[in-house]
């Protein structure tokens, strides 16, 4: 038990190496511009303060995602999805799997589960006691379920799911944006050093790895956002794009696909002036989804008393899940998003 414990806590140390190597290569690109570029090299004073002033906007948005991406806990299913007392006992007590999952069955008919496992039975975890909400899957990573889990990020040492898939792009969007920035204004002076018309110095060193490391890190992350941007116009996550969900009707890839701009309304909202700012604005609660065909809904059978579960779970202590046909509602209305 104490070996256990103490290969966790090794992990949990470890697995900041990469967040504080991104942040060592982000505070050397600070000093390098700012000071070695403008201070040091750059003699129009017009041109380093429009430069100083530009960079220092990117460099505060890129921070703010960032942040926002690695320190945004994640958001697990709710109360309404873990076991009571009772039928816990009883599926701990039932020794046949048919019996095991027609327990499940009962219970998840008081739930909006649209998703099945690949055999077709109900999703759900061992580990964490809960029927998976559609989309939700258990990080080992994490030890927990994540609602619309994308996938698990070594550079932002969290998962990318509901709660912060939106600073996940944004993260991505004003990293690009950061190393075109760079890019751009230091390719006059690394040609300047490169042809010898500049003097010889340190911020010969700090101009040229600046061009090499900006173009290197725009490249590896314009392939990245953009496979993410096709994500989204699709409404899938990382998960879904490799192994479609199963309903009852069997896998369908385009299942939660409700057309392009109802995609893009559901992580970044409806107001368009708030899309390019960290702030929480996705739709709903993560613990429901629309889906492509309302057709399909009256052929769940699970889905067939979901009015009875959102009018009993009004009087719930929490009350999160109670507004989810209310897709419009904000997860910070939410116990886990409440600090």
């Amino acid at each position: 038990m104490a070996l256990s414990r103490g290969l966790r806590c090794c992990q949990r140390v470890f697995s900041w190496i990469p967040v504080l190597i991104i942040t060592a290569v982000v505070l050397w690109s600070y000093y390098a511009y700012v000071f070695e570029l403008c201070l040091f090299t750059i003699t129009n004073t017009l041109e380093k303060v429009a430069y100083l002033l530009v960079f220092h906007v990117c460099f505060a948005m890129f921070s703010w995602t960032y942040w926002k991406s690695i320190f945004t806990p994640v958001a697990a299913p709710c109360k309404k999805f873990q076991l009571s007392y009772s039928d816990k006992q009883r599926y701990e007590m039932e020794e046949r799997p048919d019996a095991q999952k027609q327990i499940l069955v009962e219970i998840a008919k008081k739930l909006p589960i649209f998703t099945r496992a690949q055999s077709g039975a109900i999703r759900f975890c061992d580990r964490c006691q809960v029927l998976k909400p559609d989309r939700c899957h258990h990080c080992s990573v994490c030890e927990t379920c994540v609602l619309k889990m994308d996938h698990h990020c070594p550079w932002v040492n969290n998962c990318v799911g509901f709660s912060n898939y939106k600073f996940f792009l944004l993260f991505l969007a004003y990293s690009m944006l950061y190393c075109v920035f760079i890019a751009t204004t230091v390719f006059r002076y690394f040609l300047k050093f490169w042809a010898g018309d500049l003097p010889n110095g340190p911020a010969k060193f700090h101009v040229l790895f600046l061009m090499f490391v900006a173009l290197m890190f725009f490249i590896s992350l314009m392939f990245l956002f953009s496979y993410h941007c096709w994500l989204v116009a699709k409404n899938r996550s990382t998960l879904e794009a490799f192994s479609a969900p199963v309903f009852v009707g069997g896998p369908d890839k385009n299942g939660f696909n409700v057309g392009i701009k109802r995609n893009l309304q559901q992580v970044f909202g409806e107001d368009v002036r708030q899309w390019f700012i960290p702030v929480f604005t996705s739709q709903g609660n993560g613990h429901y989804f629309p889906l492509k065909s309302q057709n399909s809904e009256s052929q769940n059978p699970l889905l067939a008393n979901e009015d009875l579960w959102e009018e009993s779970d009004e009087g719930s202590e929490d009350g999160s899940l109670g507004e989810s046909k209310s897709y419009n509602t904000h997860m910070k209305s939410l116990p886990f998003l409440g600090s």
